[in-house]
């Protein structure tokens, strides 16, 4: 198969996927904010309807790694790359408290953000634009983070 072939596969793979997903988070409701916020709302009108369908997203989830773990391809002849990454650490977990919060919030983490941004919701358009600028910030304080560590490595490495 050429580069170019591989590419538009890819692709059309990765479009087809996504409006299943989309579509699938419309049709369950979690593109609607308010929904999202009735799960998180334990101490009022509690909505466990998100509760489900994190459940069945689990078990599709075990099901698709269990079978991607015995593979060295995927199924339209891409490298596997599955995540390595073992341990926990202090920027997950503050990346991850950061995550709910403002999912908590917003009632919109960035799946169901971008597709309420093509429905036509401003609150998305609000979300989707505080989301990519965090991200980047993340990278300019990365890039800066990685220069410093840079910098003292050096620096020990001279004297």
């Amino acid at each position: 198969m050429s580069t170019r072939t591989a590419a538009s596969t890819t692709a059309m793979t990765a479009l087809f996927s996504g409006l299943v997903f989309g579509v699938g988070l419309i049709v369950s409701g979690m593109a609607n904010p308010a929904k999202v916020l009735g799960f998180l709302d334990l101490a009022g009108l509690w909505d466990p309807s998100l509760a489900l369908v994190m459940a069945g997203a689990i078990g599709v989830g075990l099901v698709a790694f269990f079978v991607a773990n015995k593979r060295t391809v995927s199924f339209i002849g891409a490298a596997m790359q599955l995540p390595t990454a073992r341990h926990i650490d202090r920027r997950l977990v503050i990346g991850s408290a950061l995550f709910g919060i403002g999912w908590g919030i917003a009632g919109f983490c960035p799946g169901p953000a971008l597709v309420a941004l093509g429905m036509g919701e401003i609150k998305a358009l609000v979300f989707v634009a505080a989301m990519l600028s965090g991200m980047l910030l993340f990278e300019m304080l990365e890039v800066a983070r990685l220069y410093v560590i840079h910098r003292i490595t050096i620096s020990k490495g001279q004297s």
